[in-house]
């Protein structure tokens, strides 16, 4: 997806394998079983942001879905439960991925050659088995949904394929990361509707500008070394011109969520749209906070503000949980 801006340990402080990225303090460091904590790592469960920026994608749709079809039962709280579950489970397999595919790149970039498998911690044979693992369960979960949104789920596998390699032939690898990272809207509305509808679309592509936004923000921490070895990215592509996209990509995401809620609430009460139009509003006022504090220069503000992302997703969540009140 979540983390608090807290900086990475220093390696005089940090627990044996700790990633230089990892919330300082973490369940995974402190408290899990040492046995589990470099697979945990392998999954990102010491720095659960990701985690959170893939569900709240999820849980945009599936309430947006609900004041469409202006029903709520408890079938409503296993699918959101379930994409909290899901969301953790192929997070981990995503990362578990990403990690295999780009062992060579990590041992070479500062920010990542502590993570579990450059480091030595975990062989690629034993991240595989880990991998297939947390896939499993998750289809495990996705199987108690309807066949429409099981056929949405099988085929959020491809994406999350091929992002690892998004680097190595576009600059625009973020676009990828976020069709993987917002699929998740499509499949919780279709959980629920049963259907997909257009503003379920809209509202995947509002979320994928969404991830251009504080994924190039992110990408700053990794400019230098990513010029060094040749990986592509948003942030070395705009460079000096990036707060100029970032405000493109705040505006769209706006924009698209905006309409994706005006044609949501079509057969809603007036008070309940008028209460869902303030989500767009809220998570744009947040990037343009985010804004404000850019520095592509400063490591730790780059990642205080890429975390800053889970609190801006949240947003929305909570004023649309508000409009079904309505």
């Amino acid at each position: 997806m979540p983390a608090t801006p807290d900086a990475p340990e220093t390696e005089r402080t940090a627990p044996e394998g700790q990633v230089s990225d990892a919330v300082r303090g973490n369940w995974v460091d402190t408290r899990a079983p040492e046995a589990l904590r470099p697979y945990l790592r392998l999954s990102r469960a010491d720095r659960p942001i990701g985690t959170w920026l893939l569900l709240l994608p999820c849980w945009w749709g599936l309430l947006l879905a609900m004041l469409h079809t202006g029903r709520a039962g408890w079938a409503d709280l296993w699918i959101a439960l379930s994409c909290g579950i899901g969301a953790f489970l192929m997070r981990g397999a995503g990362c578990t991925w990403n990690d295999i595919t780009d062992r060579e790149i990590d041992g070479r970039v500062a920010r990542t050659r502590s993570r579990p498998i450059p480091s030595g911690a975990v062989s690629v044979r034993q991240a595989l088995a880990w991998m297939a693992l947390q896939a499993l369960t998750a289809c495990a979960i996705l199987l108690t949904y309807r066949s429409a949104a099981i056929l949405l789920g099988v085929l959020a596998l491809l994406p999350v394929a091929v992002y690892p390699f998004a680097k190595r032939f576009t600059w625009w690898p973020q676009v990828f990361l976020g069709i993987a990272f917002n699929w998740g809207a499509l499949l919780a509305w279709t959980a629920h509707a049963w259907a997909l509808d257009w503003p379920a679309i809209v509202l995947y592509l509002s979320g994928i500008a969404w991830t251009l936004f504080y994924d190039t923000i992110y990408a700053h921490q990794d400019t230098e070394d990513d010029a060094l070895i040749g990986v592509k990215s948003t942030a070395r592509l705009f460079g000096k011109e990036s707060p100029r996209w970032l405000r493109r990509f705040a505006a769209l995401t706006v924009i698209g969520m905006a309409i994706a809620v005006w044609g949501a609430t079509a057969e809603a009460s007036a008070a309940a749209r008028a209460v869902a139009l303030l989500g767009p509003l809220a998570i744009g006022a947040h990037m343009v906070w985010q804004l404000r504090r850019f520095a592509p220069e400063d490591s730790g503000v780059l990642l205080r503000l890429f975390r800053a992302n889970r609190d801006a997703g949240l947003l929305p969540v909570l004023i649309f949980a508000v409009a079904l009140l309505m």
